[in-house]
């Protein structure tokens, strides 16, 4: 059956800014590192993949010596993993404090998606601890069981190397051909494209001004109708989707088999689809 498979941070919720962000600062703090990162650092530092990696990035030699940091480089490794520990608990308690509320549409888009019998997953680079904690905030209780979580090093390279998603999809039992990926940032969609799947992209706080070709919709968010109500701005439409003041579950399914000849960098589908439930009519096309 076809997958709708979200990236975490910044899909399911603006968690980089406030939830990431602070939880490093204070990570710094506690141990004594002469390091803090202002919003333009961390900008700069959402680029590279995963936060143990981020860590690594920052570890400049004045950065060493002025902490007093071993020479050894497995010691040095050591001390990186204890940091990202205590990081992913000072995270995780600010996602479950509530602090952070999950993205507009986001739900709503995966009880949709699981309504008409799609698989759900969460293909991301963060700590799988971190992740769990951000999709029972997004998700709820009744729904986030409904997801499989792949995150973390359970593969070698972070995005934008494709290994997370194909992984996901060896696990799902599912072709790329046959889904959908949401991302908010270029090294997410890069990563979901060179493991070959379709991908949507919801902008977040950093990426707003990132070059996203290739994607197959970019908008905003997914949006929410009233009482809620969030409108979204529509960036990009290349495969002709025409979202309307929110994005729907069909207009996602809708990018599964559209069209994709000719439009740059989205991948062709080269087979049919999977077997099991049959795609979703797009509103605009019936």
């Amino acid at each position: 059956m076809p997958a709708l498979i979200f990236d975490c941070d910044g899909v399911l919720a603006d968690t980089e800014r406030y939830g990431h962000l602070p939880a490093f600062n204070t990570t710094f703090e506690e141990f004594g590192l002469p390091v803090r990162w202002s919003e333009a650092d961390y900008a700069r530092m959402v680029k590279v993949g995963g936060g143990k990696e981020r860590m690594r990035a920052m570890l400049t030699p004045g950065v060493v010596a002025a902490a007093g940091l071993p020479a050894d480089p497995d010691a040095r490794e050591e001390q990186v993993a204890r940091w990202h520990r205590r990081k992913t608990a000072i995270y995780t308690g600010i996602i479950r404090s509530g602090a952070i509320p999950p993205r507009p549409g986001v739900r709503r888009v995966a009880a949709a998606a699981h309504q008409a019998g799609w698989t759900l997953a969460v293909a991301s680079t963060s700590a799988e601890a971190s992740v769990r904690s951000v999709l029972e905030l997004a998700m709820g209780p009744e729904l986030a069981p409904r997801f499989g979580v792949y995150a973390g090093d359970v593969v070698p390279r972070k995005k934008p190397a494709p290994d997370i998603y194909a992984y996901a999809l060896q696990q799902l039992g599912v072709s790329p051909d046959d889904a959908v990926a949401i991302e908010d940032s270029r090294n997410g969609m890069l990563a979901a494209l060179a493991a070959g799947l379709v991908c949507a992209v919801t902008t977040s706080a950093y990426t707003r001004e990132e070059d996203f070709t290739g994607a197959a919709l970019v908008v905003t968010s997914l949006g929410d109708p009233p009482p809620e109500e969030k409108v979204v701005d529509v960036l990009d439409d290349p495969l002709g989707a025409h979202p309307g003041h929110w994005v729907e579950f069909a207009d996602l399914a809708f990018l599964l088999t559209a069209d994709k000849a000719g439009v740059p960098g989205v991948p062709a589908t080269s087979d049919p689809p999977a077997s099991g439930p049959p795609p979703v009519s797009h509103p605009r096309q019936n």
